[in-house]
């Protein structure tokens, strides 16, 4: 396979985290990083879909209650506010499994074959069956888009790494609220571990591969 062609039926798209209570917050900033994003996205989920590819979802999946999640002790939250030594978990769920909010925006929504994957860790693969589905079908090249850029794409990615898969990171298709975060990943620790590629490459390399 030559390095800058995708084979369609042994590739898989994977969307991470695409949900309503991620991207459709009512926050101006939001809607504008996140349009083109959602722009990037569509355009590689067209060409996958037009391959005949696997596409899957990996969709936060927390109780309401939050007692599945991570209480992990750290410096400071998501969004790297502090958090005291001596402060008590936060038991309020990021959002809810089967809510509104935990649903795939409708700009990429999920068809009948696709894969949905509920997941209660940053990494994809952590406990779910995203890992035997690629396997079955004979997956061994995961495109990943979606969001953040540093949080559950980069565990995925680290998690994919491990158990050889060659990766594909869509930079414009990606992204994070700390951007030097997304570009640091992108420029600097992505390209050890897979290729990085806009959306439109992604399209070609899929094109000459078919």
């Amino acid at each position: 396979m030559a390095i800058d062609t995708l084979i369609p039926a042994r590739t898989a798209l994977l969307f991470f985290d695409m949900l309503n209570g991620h991207v459709k917050k009512d926050d101006p900033k939001t809607k504008a990083r996140y349009a083109p994003i959602i722009a990037a996205s569509q355009a590689v989920l067209q060409a996958a879909r037009a391959n005949g590819m696997m596409v899957a979802y990996a969709a936060a999946n927390h109780r309401a209650d939050n007692l599945t999640s991570a209480h992990t002790i750290r410096d400071t939250d998501g969004r790297l506010n502090p958090i005291p030594v001596d402060q008590p978990p936060d038991l309020k769920a990021v959002l809810d499994g089967g809510t509104w909010e935990a649903a795939i925006i409708d700009e990429i929504a999920p068809m009948p074959e696709d894969y949905i994957i509920p997941k209660y860790r940053w990494s994809a693969f952590y406990q779910t069956y995203f890992d035997l589905a690629l396997r079955t079908r004979k997956v061994d090249t995961i495109i990943i888009a979606g969001g953040s850029t540093d949080v559950g794409v980069a565990s995925t990615a680290y998690a994919a790494r491990d158990m050889d898969y060659n990766l594909v990171f869509v930079s414009d298709a990606s992204g994070s609220p700390e951007t030097d975060n997304h570009d640091q990943f992108m420029r600097r620790i992505f390209p050890r571990m897979g290729r990085v590629r806009s959306a439109a490459q992604v399209t070609e390399m899929l094109k000459a591969g078919a």
